[in-house]
């Protein structure tokens, strides 16, 4: 596995590769995780976990994450000679990427290599911002000029346009050598323009059974309101509609609390009335939250890759509303999880809020079929699929050696 960040690190990306790991073990893989060494150390667990290095965090100024180092669009050089010193020693049957770290291993895939499979969790195969957004509005499509322009505005005119050429420069070279890509949504396939000439599945994100309320964190989760609340989980952003959901809730009459947990990313301007805005919490803490709570919202404006938040919520047997963008309407049924509404609409975002706050039975039903939602994307459900898209990627090298399971202890594959 090829990913920037793991554990502790908070974020969808990284939960979703560590879930992926350990339950690959439990079917009987070997897996091995490399990753870009981070300010807080990985804590791999039963799964090793190998970090490596970059230039790019040497240059000033070129990582503004505090939290995450990113890997760029392109080869960084000691990744690349990391990534090969650790390739030569673990000798892998498949090579399963989950970002841009992708590219520092291209120069090293050859005729001879590991089948690649590249999992599309955002838009990052041809948007330089990786969002596909547009003057903060889904955008109809990659352009020379246009990407240029708009990865200036995100990531400042002096590192934009090299990564917005990086980024076009990038995806011709991943189209011709990836052997499998992996969308985890139709509206990824879509939005990336995966056609039949693209090796590709759709393969969703899945989600396991929830874990056990946590122990000795009563503190923090005295936090909460003694009365029924509201939840929004994930980075409190523009990109998740997080200002429409402040708007919405505070036209509502005598409304429950919105408790918001998540990194705040707005204008310091915007003044949460009648939010506890809790910052970011262990993933434990927040889906014993989501338990809590009266039901989940998901604002995003932007065309959300998959939508985890809603299927952590279904999980939780709390409904969703959300908007109705992007891999969150494989999510919710809307109607029947929750409700969908159009994106970057306080008046509707408000009127499907008073109408779940208002509707106890209407809550208890829709969490019943929100949790039976939710285990079509279980395990069991799921990981045939990546095994399936493993085989396939294999043959298309050539290859065409089985993958083993816990049922043939002969051959255990490293992925």
């Amino acid at each position: 596995m090829l990913t920037q960040s793991y554990s502790p690190i908070v974020g969808g990306e990284a939960r979703v590769v560590e879930d992926l790991s350990k339950a690959l073990i439990g079917r009987g893989h070997r897996v091995e995780v490399a990753v870009l060494r981070q300010a807080i150390a990985p804590s791999g667990g039963p799964v090793p976990v190998h970090q490596l290095r970059s230039s790019l965090q040497c240059v000033p100024g070129a990582n503004r994450d505090i939290e995450r180092r990113h890997a760029p669009p392109g080869p960084d050089p000691e990744t690349v000679l990391d990534l090969r010193r650790l390739l030569a020693d673990l000798r892998p049957d498949v090579i399963h990427a989950h970002n841009w770290l992708v590219h520092s291993y291209l120069p090293l895939h050859r005729g001879g290599s590991a089948p690649l499979v590249l999992s599309l969790h955002d838009y990052g195969l041809l948007c330089a911002t990786k969002r596909l957004l547009w003057n903060g509005q889904p955008c109809s499509g990659p352009g020379p000029v246009k990407c240029i322009r708009c990865a200036a505005r995100h990531y400042g005119p002096g590192r934009g346009p090299a990564i917005a050429v990086a980024t076009r420069m990038g995806e011709r070279r991943l189209r011709r050598r990836v052997d499998m890509f992996l969308p985890i949504s139709t509206t990824v396939r879509n939005l990336c323009r995966l056609g039949p000439d693209d090796p590709h599945r759709v393969v969703p994100n899945f989600i396991g059974p929830l874990p056990p309320p946590p122990r000795g964190e009563e503190e923090r989760l005295a936090q909460l309101p003694d009365e029924p609340f509201l939840l929004f989980f994930g980075d409190i952003s523009p990109d998740k509609g997080a200002q429409h959901l402040i708007e919405a809730h505070r036209g509502l009459d005598s409304p429950p609390p919105l408790v918001m947990i998540g990194r705040w990313l707005l204008d310091g301007a915007i003044e949460p009335k009648n939010a506890l805005v809790l910052g970011p919490w262990a993933h434990d803490l927040v889906l014993e939250t989501a338990r809590r709570s009266l039901f989940t919202i998901a604002p995003s404006v932007w065309p959300e890759p998959f939508g985890l938040v809603a299927l952590e919520a279904a999980a939780a047997g709390r409904p969703i509303v959300a908007s109705d963008i992007g891999g969150l309407r494989d999510i919710v049924v809307d109607g029947e999880t929750g409700f969908l509404v159009p994106p970057a609409d306080p008046p509707a975002l408000q009127k499907a809020l008073a109408r779940l706050i208002d509707n106890p039975e209407l809550r208890a039903r829709m969490g019943d079929a929100a949790t039976r939602r939710a285990a079509l994307f279980s395990p069991a459900a799921v990981l045939p699929q990546f095994e399936d898209a493993y085989e396939l990627a294999i043959a298309r090298r050539g290859a065409r050696r089985p993958l083993a399971t816990n049922r043939d202890a002969r051959h255990r594959p490293t992925a």
